[in-house]
């Protein structure tokens, strides 16, 4: 059934328009002949998963900042390590990253590539696990340093309300090991990285984790980042996270009262 709340589901895009679609479920069954032009419409996030995987440290360079810069003694894993994430902290690109009034800080930006499960997958080889991959879309994992030092698990300083950015859109058929991801601060670029330097690859880690719980249609896979997550975000800043096929990710930061 189509939406009744003004929201809607779009397939593509053509000139600079999103094309609307009605869905039943997971499949798509009919184009409504509408078009929306982008910067008219607000973005949600492209998929709501019912799973929402993060790989954990999962590039050296970002390994070596965060030890020498926050003083923590990680080491580069034997084994990929999997986390999870709360979907009720996702957002879309445009809506605003809200800072708890009692935050103390430093709240760092985590510019990454997503892979979006179009399939019901278990027990998938590597050579195989990329075909349970419908596409690929940019997340911003928002982090809470001060709670993330503080708190014995991750509960806030990673799924507070608003600290997931993702999207704009789904792209399919990209390399995963061979983007080059960046973010913004205010138009400046604050990071650049390319996805070839994983310590675990995509397929590694849909291995493991099908070996284990079965991967559904939406689920999602963020895959960590690289090097320093500096500056700080700060209240009036706009962050962007930024690929070439993808699109922007783009949101602004304030400070709840």
């Amino acid at each position: 059934m189509p939406p009744t709340d003004g929201t809607a589901w779009g397939r593509a895009l053509i000139g600079g328009r999103a094309l609307e679609v009605r869905r039943d479920g997971d499949a798509v069954v009919t184009e409504t002949g509408e078009r929306h032009v982008l910067a008219a419409v607000q973005l949600l996030p492209p998929v709501v998963p019912a799973n929402f995987y993060a790989a954990g440290l999962n590039y050296r360079a970002h390994i070596d900042w965060a030890n020498s810069y926050h003083g923590t003694s990680y080491a580069v894993p034997a084994q990929a390590d999997i986390g999870s994430r709360a979907p009720s902290a996702l957002i879309g690109s445009g809506t605003d990253i809200v800072i708890p009034a009692d935050s103390p800080g430093p709240v760092e930006y985590e510019g990454e590539l997503v892979a979006v499960i179009g399939r019901r997958a278990k027990d998938l080889s590597e050579d195989t696990a990329l075909s349970c991959v419908a596409g690929y879309t940019l997340g911003n994992d928002v982090s809470e340093r001060g709670w993330q030092r503080s708190d014995r698990t991750l509960w806030r300083a990673k799924n507070a309300d608003t600290f997931k950015p993702m999207g704009p859109f789904v792209v399919p058929g990209l390399d995963p090991m061979a983007q080059t991801i960046e973010v913004r601060i205010n138009g400046r670029v604050v990071s650049r990285y390319e996805t070839r330097g994983m310590i675990f690859s995509l397929a590694h880690f849909l291995a493991r984790i099908s070996r284990y719980v079965t991967l559904h249609p939406g689920d999602v896979v963020w895959l960590g980042c690289d090097g320093a997550t500096l500056p700080p975000l700060a209240p009036g800043d706009r962050v962007e996270v930024v690929n070439a096929a993808i699109g922007v990710l783009a949101n602004r930061v304030v400070r709840a009262p």
